[in-house]
């Protein structure tokens, strides 16, 4: 199935016109208050396989590599060593934050040999006087199936888009909680799979050390047909991080590391033990 082109340019240009319009007004309400903006509500910009409201500074490099070991299988039989052994998918990813408020980015991923693009703009930011009491962010991303043709009846079929509004608040030193919708869209379904999917993500992160703390994050599909439906996606772990390296180890139903292939095509139920070992690792170069 196909999308109106035009549709999908105004999704991806819209978070800057509306950027552009809300730099303005804060610019003219900061010399008036004052007010000074609250640290970013989580330390990476990735909670698992989801994004977060961190928005790197002008100039930062990032690096990403996502790594998902295969889902564990607990049988009489099994011989995959929780996974470790089983097939695993990989991505790796460059952002590049062109201004303090937007980063754009590149990343390629094993499994169906996907090519993405990205967009990260900070719309509001969470203030200390409470003036603006949470941060939202937009991300999006467009996603290019590499495979061979053969897989494919049209060549617009390999393309695939998600955008999102991340609404992100430090509670205090220790807490921050996020809530994202998101709308996902691949041009080419299976019968009678929609091609546009909604889903929100909630995801929590509680400080238990200064470089340590507990992540947590829940999504779920409103994909739901005759003859199927999406499973929620779970993850639960520890992150390390410092000031320019973040590490996440977890566990998680989700495999295919870019948000609209999870939200759209993920079969495996986290409560009935379908789950993989996973880890992320974010690198900045200032």
């Amino acid at each position: 199935m196909k999308i109106n082109k035009s549709i999908l340019i105004a999704l991806f240009v819209l978070p800057i016109t509306l950027l552009a319009q809300v730099k303005d007004s804060t610019a003219v309400s900061t010399k008036s208050t004052k007010s000074k903006f609250e640290r970013a509500a989580f330390e990476s910009s990735a909670l698992f396989e989801s994004q977060t409201n961190v928005v790197n500074v002008k100039g930062t490099l990032e690096m990403t590599i996502n790594h998902r070991f295969g889902i564990v299988n607990t049988g009489p039989n099994s011989n995959d060593g929780l996974g470790i052994w089983a097939p695993a998918n990989i991505r790796f990813a460059l952002n590049y934050a062109i201004s303090n408020r937007i980063n754009v980015g590149f990343g390629t991923t094993k499994d169906s040999r996907l090519q993405d693009l990205s967009l990260k703009a900070a719309i509001l930011r969470q203030t200390k006087d409470n003036k603006v009491p949470f941060s939202v962010t937009y991300f999006g991303t467009m996603a290019y199936d590499a495979r061979t043709p053969e897989n494919f009846v049209h060549s617009t079929d390999r393309w695939s888009y998600y955008n999102q509004l991340i609404f992100a608040r430090r509670i205090n030193r220790s807490i921050s909680l996020q809530v994202s919708p998101s709308i996902s869209h691949m041009n080419y379904v299976e019968s009678p799979m929609p091609s546009n999917v909604f889903a929100t993500e909630v995801g929590a992160r509680v400080k238990v050390t200064p470089t340590m703390a507990v992540i947590a994050d829940y999504n779920y599909s409103f994909a739901k047909y005759s003859t199927n439906v999406t499973k929620p996606g779970m993850g639960l772990g520890m992150e390390y991080s410092t000031g320019s390296h973040a590490f996440q180890l977890f566990i998680t139903n989700y495999r295919s590391i870019l948000p609209q292939y999870n939200t759209m095509l993920n079969q495996n139920d986290f409560f009935n033990g379908k789950y993989a070992i996973g880890f992320n690792i974010t690198r900045l170069f200032h």
